[in-house]
This record gives C-alpha cells, sequence and structure tokens, in this order.
C-alpha cells in the first residue's frame, strides 16, 4: 500500500497551489485512493476518496475542496451530485463519459487503469468530465492517451516499470507527458512526487 506526498503547481509559472499526502491499494475489487489535501502553508483544503472496480470505471468518488462537496459515480455515463458550502443547495449532472478527472494526482491512474493501453495500442480518445479547483465546478473534456514507451528501470529491490504516456487535449491539441507505476504518477505537469514510503503497487 504505496503511502506518499504530491506537491502540486502550477504548470505554467511553478506557484505552489496544494500538497496531496495520500495512499492507495489494489483490492478484491478493484483501487482506492484516499488523500487529505492542504495548502503549501499546512492548512486543511479538502479531500479525494476514489475507488475504481476491476475494469477501472469509477464506482465511488467524492471530493472536497473550499467547503464544496461532490459525490459521483460511474451510472449511465457518469452521474454526481455537487453541493454548497451551506449544504441547502445540490445540484445533479450526468454526462456521457467514461470517468472523471480534476488535478488528484489519481485521476492520472485512474484514466490508465481504465485505457489499459499497451505500447503496440494506438492512441485512445476518452471523455472526462473534469471537476475544477478551488469549487469543484464541472467541466466535459475529451483527451487522446497514448502509451508512448514502457522500460524497466533497475532498482535496489524489483525493477521499477514506469509507463510513459502522451496525453492530447483535442479541443486546444496541447499535448503533455505523464510516467507512471504501477499506482503511482512519478511526473506529470505540475504534479511532483516529492515522499513513497513503499514501492507503487502493480496492477495485474
Amino acid at each position: 500500500m504505496p503511502r506518499g506526498r504530491y506537491s502540486l503547481h502550477d504548470p505554467h509559472d511553478h506557484t505552489p497551489l496544494s500538497e496531496e499526502h495520500f495512499h492507495c491499494a489494489p483490492g478484491p475489487s478493484g483501487w482506492r485512493y484516499v488523500s487529505q489535501v492542504t495548502t503549501p502553508s499546512g492548512d486543511p483544503a479538502g479531500s479525494v476518496d476514489l475507488a475504481l472496480d476491476d475494469l477501472g470505471r469509477p464506482i465511488r468518488l467524492e471530493l472536497h475542496a473550499a467547503s464544496w462537496q461532490v459525490r459521483g459515480a460511474a451510472l449511465d455515463g457518469v452521474t454526481w451530485v455537487r453541493t454548497d458550502p451551506t449544504g441547502t443547495h445540490a445540484t445533479e449532472g450526468n454526462v456521457r463519459a467514461h470517468a472523471f478527472t480534476g488535478a488528484s494526482p489519481a485521476f492520472l491512474i485512474a484514466t490508465a487503469r481504465l485505457l489499459r493501453l499497451t505500447p503496440d495500442s494506438s492512441a485512445t480518445r476518452v471523455r472526462l468530465v473534469a471537476f475544477t479547483d478551488p469549487v469543484l465546478a464541472p467541466r466535459t473534456v475529451d483527451q487522446s492517451w497514448a502509451l508512448i514507451k514502457r522500460e524497466a528501470h533497475a532498482t535496489d529491490n524489483d525493477p521499477l516499470t514506469v509507463d510513459e504516456y502522451q496525453v492530447t487535449a483535442l479541443d486546444t491539441g496541447e499535448q503533455h507527458t505523464v510516467h507512471l507505476s504501477g499506482d503511482v504518477v512519478l511526473s506529470a505537469p505540475g504534479i511532483e512526487l516529492e515522499d513513497l514510503d513503499s514501492p507503487p503497487s502493480l496492477f495485474t
């Protein structure tokens, strides 16, 4: 069960945005990721709880940020309920999309798990509902994912397999690179892995 800490920053000017203290693990029905989000100064800023089934579909999502809350799951596409800070208003949404995304590194792992690409696979299009900080506003995005390279790197213990993905935003054509190992993000725009106390879990 990997535990660690990511730092999140603005990918353009590198302004620190938050830190995410996480743990994650595969289980009998899929994979779960839980984290607490703090400001750069250490104040609580939210949380992430994401559970996937064994096919990589989101069976439960709960996000908290700036007193806003989102609960969602894969249902007729993806369905969610977003609640305002006062708790008096809740709005439901539904989009014919494959999964969710957002600022958390968890969503990169989840999308890769859903697509299950190999280096021989062609680029695959995926539609996601993104919840954007700080108020978790929903936005539908279309991306293309391609697994460019898979390499094994020697370590003191077992070899570490690193997957390099090219992710393209289909509305702008902007491309970026994501490096994953098992259920840990090694690097991605705006994301740095700062601490990791055990090796990534391997998906079978």
